[in-house]
C-alpha cells in the first residue's frame, strides 16, 4: 500500500468532482407488470424525468422521448402505473399519456389542464382513475384509457386525495383523503366506495379507517379481492391492518415499527400483495435502517429477507407472478440501485451513479446520540472524513446537516453529499432532531408548535456533541440546509452566534408570515401545527422568523435559491439577502434560473458545489 500524504483537512483531492455530483441518476419508483416479467421504472436525468422497461432478458427500452415524466400534484410522485402491457404516466404539462411497453408512441389521454398524478388502470383496462388538482382544487378525476372521452370528477370536496387503487373486480374504489389544516401523516381518512355504470360513478362511500389524529397510507386490495389493507398511524409505532370486505371486520396483521413514511409525495409504497394473496412483504423502518419483510396472511407469521449488504430501501413492488420482489436499494457505501430479489438471490437492473470510488474507500457512518436540554436523546448520523490517499493531524472540520421537512428524517443510504465532502477531509453530521420520523410517534410530534426552537437547540446540540466526543474541531464547525433545514441554518446563526464558522442555506424559510400566505396548497397550513394557527400565534411567528432577528447574524453565509420556487417563494432568501448586505455580513448569493424548489439542472448543481468548496475554502479553512 501506497504511503498516506499529508495534507491539512478539507483540501484533500477527491475523486467525487462537482461535475460527478451534478450527473447522478435519479430512481424514483419501480413497478411491476401484470406478467410479472416486465419491469417498469422511472429515473431522473436533470430536470427529465425518463420512464423505462425491460422485460426478461431484454435490454432497457425508454418509453418517453418528447414528455417529461413528472407530476405535479403537491411534491410529485405517482408518476405512473402498469397493467397488461400498457403503461399511463403524468407528463409536466399536466396531462395524462399512455402507450403499449410494445412498439408504440405516447398519446395523450386528458387536456392540459391542472395537473395529474397518482394513475391507476381498471381491472378491464378501460379506466384510469387519478388525482387531479387545479386552481387550488383537488379531486378524484376518471378518464377513459383511450382519451376517447372528456375526464369526469368521482370524488371532490376533501382538500388533498391520495393513493386511488381499483378493486380487482373493478366496482369497488379505495383512496385517502384529508384536509386542512392537517398533513397527510396527522390524521387521513380512507375511503372505500361503490361503482356503478357504464361510465363508472360512486354509487355509495364511507370512511373505513382514519380520522383527525389517525394518518392512513397506502390502501391496497388482495389479488383475490376478499382484504382491504392499509396501514394505520396508531399510538407510538404503525400497525398493518386487514379489512375483511365480506364482514367489514379489521385486524392487525403486523403491529409495531415504522411501516409507513410521511407521505411528502404521490404515490409512495411500503408494501405489496403476493400474487396468490397469501403473503404481504412490507419494509421496516428502524431508527434509519430499513430492512425487508413477509408475513403470512393467514397465520400473520412473520420471516426477515436478507438484502444485505442494502441498509436503505424504498418503493417496494412484489412480482404478481412468482415470488420476485423489486425496489430502490442503497447503503452508505452503494449508491442507489433498482433490484429485484427471488430465492435469496439479489439482482442489480439499473445503477444511478458510476461507481468510480471504491466502497471501502467511502466514509460509513455510525450512529450517535446526545441530550437535549430537555433531555431526550437526540439521533445522528455521523461520517468521518475518507479518503485512502491522506492523512492529517489534529481535528477535522466538520458540516452539520439539517434535513428539510421537517417532518423527515435522514436514513442509513447512499449520501452523496456527505462523500463529497468527506473524501475533502470534512466530518459530517446528519441531524434527526426532535420532530424527524423514524424514532416513534411521540419523537415526531415533540416538534409541534415549537418549530425555530427544538431543531435548532438540536442542531446546536449535534455540533457540540462532535466536539465533545472528540470527532470535530470546535472552531471550524459548518451549519448547512435546504428547505426547513435552512430555516434551522437561519435561525442556528442568529441564537449560536460564534457557534458555526460559516452557514450555508439552500431555499430556507426567512419569514413564517409570508411562508404560511404565499406557499403552495399542500403545506399552506403546515406551521399551524409546527408553530401555531394565525393570529394566535402571531408572537411566536414573529420570534421565530429569521428575518426579524437578522442583524444578530455576523457568521459568513452562503444562500442559494431558484427562481421558480413556488414552495418556498425567492423573497424570502433575497430579504435575507439584504439583511445581510446591510449589516456588512460576509456572504454570498446564487439565485439560479429555471430552478424550483429543490435544484435539478446539471450545471445548478455542478456550479453550486463549486461555489461552496470556494466559500468554504475562504470562510472556515483558511479564515482566522
Amino acid at each position: 500500500m501506497a504511503e498516506k500524504i499529508f495534507r491539512p483537512y478539507g483540501i484533500w483531492d477527491s475523486p467525487i468532482s462537482p461535475t460527478f455530483m451534478s450527473v447522478q441518476l435519479r430512481l424514483s419508483d419501480v413497478l411491476w407488470d401484470s406478467d410479472g416479467q416486465t419491469l417498469v421504472w422511472l429515473e431522473g436525468r436533470g430536470a427529465q424525468g425518463v420512464l423505462l422497461s425491460q422485460s426478461e432478458g431484454q435490454a432497457p427500452v425508454e418509453l418517453n422521448w418528447e414528455q417529461n415524466v413528472r407530476a405535479g400534484v403537491g411534491y410529485g410522485g405517482g408518476d405512473f402505473t402498469v397493467r397488461d402491457g400498457v403503461v399511463v404516466f403524468a407528463a409536466q404539462d399536466g396531462r395524462l399519456y399512455r402507450r403499449c411497453l410494445t412498439y408504440d408512441q405516447p398519446r395523450a389521454i386528458s387536456p392540459e389542464f391542472g395537473h395529474a398524478a397518482s394513475p391507476a388502470l381498471s381491472p378491464d383496462g378501460r379506466w384510469v382513475v387519478y388525482v387531479h388538482s387545479v386552481e387550488r382544487r383537488d379531486s378524484l378525476g376518471l378518464v377513459a384509457c383511450t382519451g376517447e372521452s372528456w375526464p369526469v370528477h368521482l370524488a371532490q370536496g376533501a382538500d388533498f386525495y391520495m393513493q386511488p387503487v381499483w378493486h380487482p373486480r373493478g366496482d369497488r374504489l379505495a383512496w385517502v383523503e384529508w384536509d386542512h389544516p392537517n398533513m397527510p401523516w396527522d390524521g387521513t381518512r380512507l375511503m372505500l366506495a361503490v361503482l356503478e355504470g357504464e361510465t363508472p360513478r360512486l354509487a355509495q362511500m364511507h370512511p373505513v379507517a382514519g380520522g383527525a389524529d389517525t394518518p392512513i397510507f397506502q390502501p391496497g386490495f388482495s389479488p383475490d379481492g376478499r382484504w382491504l389493507s392499509y396501514t394505520a398511524g396508531e399510538g407510538e409505532w404503525d400497525k398493518l391492518y386487514l379489512l375483511d370486505l365480506d364482514s367489514g371486520q379489521a385486524h392487525v396483521l403486523v403491529d409495531g415499527g415504522t411501516l409507513a413514511a410521511p407521505a411528502w409525495g404521490q404515490g409512495m409504497h411500503t408494501y405489496g400483495w403476493s400474487g396468490d394473496s397469501r403473503r404481504i412483504v412490507y419494509l421496516r423502518n428502524e431508527a434509519g435502517f430499513a430492512s425487508l419483510w413477509q408475513v403470512e396472511v393467514e397465520s400473520g407469521m412473520t420471516t426477515r429477507m436478507d438484502l444485505a449488504p442494502y441498509t436503505w430501501l424504498e418503493q417496494v413492488s412484489v412480482s404478481p407472478k412468482g415470488d420476485r420482489v423489486a425496489c430502490i436499494a442503497s447503503s452508505p457505501g452503494i449508491a442507489p440501485q433498482v433490484i429485484t430479489w427471488e430465492d435469496h438471490a439479489i439482482r442489480t437492473i439499473r445503477r444511478s451513479t458510476s461507481e468510480v470510488v471504491d466502497p471501502q474507500d467511502l466514509s460509513i457512518p455510525r450512529a450517535i446520540t446526545w441530550k437535549a436540554p430537555d433531555s431526550t436523546v437526540v439521533h445522528g448520523l455521523y461520517f468521518p472524513p475518507a479518503n485512502p490517499k491522506y492523512q492529517s493531524t489534529g481535528l477535522p472540520p466538520a458540516i452539520v446537516l439539517i434535513h428539510g421537512g421537517p417532518t423527515s428524517q435522514r436514513p442509513a443510504s447512499y449520501s452523496p453529499e456527505a462523500e463529497f465532502f468527506t473524501s475533502r477531509g470534512y466530518a459530517w453530521l446528519e441531524v434527526n432532531y426532535r420532530g424527524s420520523t423514524g424514532y416513534g410517534r411521540t419523537y415526531m410530534k415533540m416538534l409541534r408548535g415549537r418549530w425555530g426552537e427544538l431543531d435548532v437547540e438540536d442542531a446546536a446540540g449535534g455540533a457540540q456533541a462532535l466536539v465533545d466526543q472528540g470527532l470535530a474541531d470546535a472552531k471550524r464547525l459548518v451549519i448547512k440546509g435546504g428547505s426547513a433545514g435552512g430555516y434551522t441554518v437561519l435561525n442556528a446563526l442568529i441564537r449560536y452566534p460564534g457557534k458555526f464558522k460559516a452557514g450555508v442555506c439552500l431555499y430556507g424559510v426567512s419569514n413564517l408570515f409570508t411562508l404560511a400566505a404565499e406557499t403552495h396548497k399542500f403545506e399552506e397550513r403546515y406551521t399551524d401545527s409546527l408553530v401555531g394557527p394565525l393570529p394566535e400565534a402571531a408572537e411566536k411567528y414573529h420570534a421565530w422568523s429569521p428575518i426579524f432577528h437578522a442583524e444578530h447574524i455576523r457568521d459568513p453565509l452562503a444562500v442559494f435559491q431558484g427562481n421558480e420556487d413556488k414552495v418556498v417563494p425567492t423573497n424570502q432568501a433575497e430579504t435575507i439577502v439584504a439583511a445581510l448586505r446591510e449589516h456588512h455580513v460576509p456572504h454570498i448569493y446564487r439565485l439560479y434560473e429555471g430552478e424550483g424548489h429543490g435544484f435539478r439542472r446539471p450545471e445548478t448543481w455542478a456550479a453550486h458545489y463549486e461555489d461552496v468548496l470556494s466559500f468554504l475554502k475562504q470562510y472556515v479553512l483558511f479564515s482566522v
